[in-house]
């Protein structure tokens, strides 16, 4: 028996032919190529839609003047209910609360490139733009006596572009008392407990639920979401939350805080999370 080899595209074929009077046969087999790997996606493209419906959804745009609505709302019922000596305050954060850095993201993109790469470079720019709805609402804020505090995990480095960048998009109260931003801890609990000691907070406005209370700080998927179902009265009441699909502790969680693992772990985690049916 000949055995033959031919190179295709059709799979592995085996072909009985009869030669000649004797019965011969001779087997024909046609071998399925191996296919070349696919080419590895950019560590950055699950960022791609998040990034476009920040920068180009009008529904985003929406939601954030929503949430600032919602929020002078809120702050006219607790100024009528006002009693306390302090003063009242709104805490803010700062970047996707106030300040949009989704430019930032998209040169991460563009680049290939992971945080914290570019990231001082795009907060000395001091180029961010506003939230839509967040200059109003603070300036009317500071208009009816109420102090505005922002409190931002930006390091102190970055003090003077980030106050330049405010006070350029036209925010209020642009001080040095006025802004808290990191220094050794992430957590922000110490900041807002050290505005508390001369005002009441009446509002606090993020994008990360750490923005709120230290009892999100850490916390596995399942439990974050365990905690906004047992504090949900907070939330549209103190606590005005703002949409970020780019970056978070909410992406954190899913690799339970190794933010230094691989992409392509990352990658697995993220798949592994998703709910089909």
């Amino acid at each position: 028996m000949n055995r033959v080899k031919v190179k295709g595209l059709m799979g592995v074929l085996v072909l009985a032919l009869l030669a000649g009077a004797g019965g011969c046969t001779r087997t024909v087999v046609v071998e399925k190529p191996v296919p070349a790997p696919a080419p590895a996606l950019p560590q950055n493209e699950h960022l791609v839609m998040a990034v476009l419906y920040l920068q180009h959804a009008a529904e985003a745009r929406a939601l954030r003047y929503q949430a600032y609505a919602l929020a002078r709302t809120r702050l006219d019922e607790a100024l009528s209910h006002h009693k306390s000596p302090k003063k009242l305050a709104v805490v803010v954060d700062i970047d996707e609360t106030v300040l949009d850095n989704s430019p930032y993201e998209g040169k991460l993109i563009k680049a290939n490139a992971s945080y914290p790469e570019f990231w001082k470079e795009w907060c000395q720019l001091a180029q961010a733009k506003a939230i839509p709805g967040a200059v109003e609402f603070l300036n009317y804020a500071v208009s009816r006596g109420v102090d505005v505090f922002y409190v931002s995990n930006r390091r102190l480095e970055l003090l003077e572009p980030t106050m330049e960048n405010l006070r350029r998009e036209g925010f209020p109260q642009v001080e040095v008392g006025h802004i808290y931003l990191r220094t050794d801890e992430s957590s922000k609990e110490n900041r807002r407990l050290a505005i508390q000691k001369t005002h009441e907070i009446a509002l606090l406005i993020g994008d990360n639920l750490a923005d709120f209370a230290a009892v999100f700080e850490g916390q596995s998927t399942q439990l974050r979401n365990q905690t906004v179902d047992r504090l949900k009265k907070e939330f549209g009441t103190r606590f005005i939350v703002l949409p970020n699909p780019m970056y978070g502790d909410w992406e954190g969680a899913l690799y339970n805080y190794q933010w230094r693992l691989p992409a392509d772990q990352k990658a697995l985690l993220r798949h592994r999370a998703l709910k089909d049916f």
